[in-house]
């Protein structure tokens, strides 16, 4: 089902209100903005939300926050998931930076009882109507409690060199992956190559495989039961030890740890 335009004028219809906005199947988003501020958590799976030229994994037990006139678009991969959305009022941003920052953070206890709570109310809620002051609250409480953004981003490109670099690198990511191979690959220079990369991706060779195959592991945990051990190899990786220690390094946490969550 697509969002339509209509639908997204309708968020900025009431400039002061909450808009709640709860979906029960898998929808596609288009492109678009708006001028309110937006958090969303997804239920039961892994999301992606692409701005820009980059894409963040939103995992799950981690929400993302929008600021306005952001231009964004959700892609749900996994099905049988609930998007729960909830778009605020702006009067107040000025109050914390917090609310002009992109980030996913992750949800703690208070937090997910808040939002299952607003499932009650859907389409704009404005001051005065009833579950106006708790989804208020709701976003007066997001820069205490959340302090560390995920800094899970994977860059993009329309570069038509790229496209079938990153496809073969997606594809084959349990190999041995290094920029001479793929440089073989497409018959271009390990330099050449390796300028590619800085100039479309604003990364090494080395730190997009490594951002890559750590966000595949983050969805396989998600979506399977599959050990650390299997993840490990499925992702490249020669070792736990090696998967846990980059894993580490782009989410300050233990694969470990993760899961637990």
């Amino acid at each position: 089902m697509l969002l339509t335009r209509e639908y997204l004028d309708k968020i900025d219809e009431q400039p002061a209100s909450v808009f709640v906005l709860h979906e029960k199947t898998e929808r596609r988003f288009p492109v678009h903005k708006h001028k309110k501020g937006q958090l969303t958590y997804v239920e039961g799976g892994i999301a992606y939300i692409h701005i820009r030229d980059k894409t963040y994994v939103i995992p799950g037990r981690h929400y993302v926050w929008i600021p306005k006139d952001v231009e964004h678009f959700l892609q749900v991969r996994t099905t049988a998931t609930a998007v729960r959305t909830l778009y605020f009022f702006t009067n107040d941003d000025h109050t914390n930076t917090f609310y002009t920052r992109m980030g996913i953070y992750p949800v703690n206890d208070l937090l997910l009882q808040m939002i299952a709570y607003t499932e009650r109310w859907n389409g704009h809620i404005v001051a005065g109507n009833h579950g106006f002051q708790f989804l208020a609250a709701i976003k007066e409480i997001l820069p205490e409690i959340s302090k560390n953004p995920l800094p899970i981003a994977l860059p993009t490109t329309q570069d038509e060199r790229m496209r079938p670099i990153i496809l073969h690198i997606e594809n084959h990511l349990s190999e041995e992956l290094t920029i001479e191979k793929l440089g073989k690959e497409f018959g271009l220079g390990e330099r050449t190559l390796s300028r590619l990369f800085q100039s479309t991706l604003q990364l090494s060779f080395f730190q997009y495989l490594k951002l890559v195959r750590i966000v595949r592991g983050i969805a396989i945990m998600l979506q399977t039961t599959k050990s650390i051990s299997e993840i490990a190899y499925e992702t490249g990786y020669g070792s736990i030890s090696a998967f846990s220690k980059a894993f580490y390094q782009l989410t300050n946490m233990r694969p470990s740890d993760f899961v637990r969550k």
